[in-house]
């Protein structure tokens, strides 16, 4: 039985889909106005995780994840690069899928675009005026935040205690400081479209629900996303779409926690923003993945490369054993099976399925895969092996693997210090007019996107 923690219970939930055998799942995606940091790279990550693992219980996910294709952020990257909104949204999202690839996150079975959604958001919109939940004021729609009885039931807040915030501008074409914009005016030389109520976009709230109602409902399963879209993001959806159908939006609310570095929350005017683009060219991206999944979605992370190399060698004790065993087995004979052996096996894999099914606890469960790492490596001590066990093992080790999405193969990237001897053994070859080795280890670090640069204090490297 899987339990979930529900952010607007706060408490763990026995998980009953709405559809036996079928999960309706949506991801809030990021806006494609840069590469995505490595605060975007833990919610692909977190809820590919529960997708893999509802997957493994049998269960059919139909798995959605949208991009903001338009906001006041692309509006302005366009003004700065000279590009359209639709040019630069394009680039960003190609690179997404190159960075989450490169991390083993699986495409959503749909990824919406809310320019692809324009009509359907327009069309929503008028329900709300129409049913007295909105109202336009100088070609601005904005949503009567007090009209929902509910608002604030996510982030368990009452309506007469909040004040304006973040997301939450208070202009003067609004009734109330916390009405909030489903439709916005345009500017001069913004993108817009046509709508009832004159050329404009949508507001940021307003195109999850449309895209994720589109896509999977009414009334949806799971809907996740990071912590910092509790309030007011999701608890706006919430209150739009709820006012819409007259129905539940979405049962079960996931939300993983903060990630900061070196112990001080990101952020850009620290300059300690990491992309993942650049992080993963020092960091094998299947490392980065085991470092995010090793903490529980829920809790924060705090990422610094001391922890990030003591993650790395946390995997290779993994990976050496699977590839031990593996050598093993092709030299393995028909020894009889240890049943003892076996059932330890089947007993790490329950335990395992006992720390996924309570709210997808990976920490607990890579802790599962150590034990179990742990057995392999006594029985790899015994004089005899027998193929049946072997196999047992190295099966079990790919359910981790598929599970949690970290690959078994070992792709190690040079460290700087590894780096830095190369280049004094180039050097020393160099002098000693042995040129083909020192081309050698030049052509090599190529191979592995390091760069040497001739400079007057010596040479130097970057990484391409």
């Amino acid at each position: 039985m899987v339990r979930i923690y529900n952010t607007i219970t706060r408490k763990k939930e026995e998980f009953k889909p709405l559809e036996a055998g079928k999960v309706s799942m949506y991801v809030c995606g990021p806006t494609v106005y840069n590469y995505i940091h490595i605060g975007n790279a833990r919610p692909a990550i977190a809820f590919d995780t529960v997708r893999r693992y509802l997957e493994y219980k049998g269960y059919e996910v139909k798995y959605v994840s949208n991009f903001t294709d338009v906001d006041d952020k692309l509006i302005k990257a366009s003004k700065e690069l000279g590009e359209t909104v639709p040019e630069i949204a394009e680039r960003f999202i190609e690179a997404f899928f190159e960075d989450t690839g490169a991390l083993n996150v699986k495409k959503a079975d749909v990824h919406p675009r809310v320019m692809n959604h324009m009509p359907d958001i327009v069309d929503f919109i008028k329900v709300l005026i129409d049913k007295g939940h909105a109202y336009e004021s100088g070609g601005d729609v904005y949503f009567k935040t007090r009209s929902f009885d509910g608002y604030g039931k996510l982030s368990h807040q009452s309506v007469d205690d909040l004040k304006v915030g973040a997301r939450i501008d208070a202009g003067e074409k609004k009734e109330d400081p916390l009405d909030f914009a489903l439709w916005k005016q345009a500017k001069d030389g913004e993108i817009s479209w046509e709508s009832p109520w004159g050329e404009g976009r949508p507001g940021w709230h307003i195109e999850c629900s449309v895209m994720a109602r589109q896509h999977l409902g009414n009334t949806i399963d799971i809907h996740a996303g990071g912590q910092d879209l509790t309030f007011p993001h999701h608890e706006n959806e919430i209150a739009q779409s709820e006012c819409m159908t007259d129905e539940t939006f979405a049962n079960y609310w996931m939300h993983n926690g903060y990630i900061n570095i070196d112990n001080t929350k990101m952020s850009k005017s620290l300059g300690n923003f990491i992309l993942v683009h650049d992080i993963i060219k020092e960091v094998e991206p299947n490392v980065l993945r085991y470092f995010m999944i090793s903490v529980h979605y829920r809790n924060p992370i705090n990422y610094n490369r001391e922890l990030v190399d003591a993650a790395r060698n946390s995997l290779m004790r993994i990976q050496d054993s699977y590839h031990q065993a593996a050598e093993r087995l092709g030299k393995a004979v028909g020894t009889e099976a240890d049943k003892k052996v076996l059932e330890a096996i089947d007993a790490n894999i329950e335990v395992m399925k006992s720390h996924m099914d309570d709210d997808f606890n990976t920490a607990n469960a890579i802790s599962a895969w150590h034990e179990l790492t742990g057995e392999l490596n006594k029985y790899l001590r015994q004089p005899a092996a027998s193929k049946e066990v072997l196999e047992k093992f190295m099966s079990a080790f790919e359910t981790y693997s598929k599970i949690l999405g970290v690959g078994l193969e070992r792709k190690e990237l040079l460290l700087d210090e590894d780096i830095e001897k190369l280049i004094s053994e180039r050097e020393e070859a160099r002098q000693n007019k042995d040129f083909a080795r020192a081309d050698e280890i030049r052509d090599g670090l190529q191979e592995q996107g390091i760069i040497l640069e001739d400079t007057k204090d010596g040479v130097r490297f970057k990484r391409g």
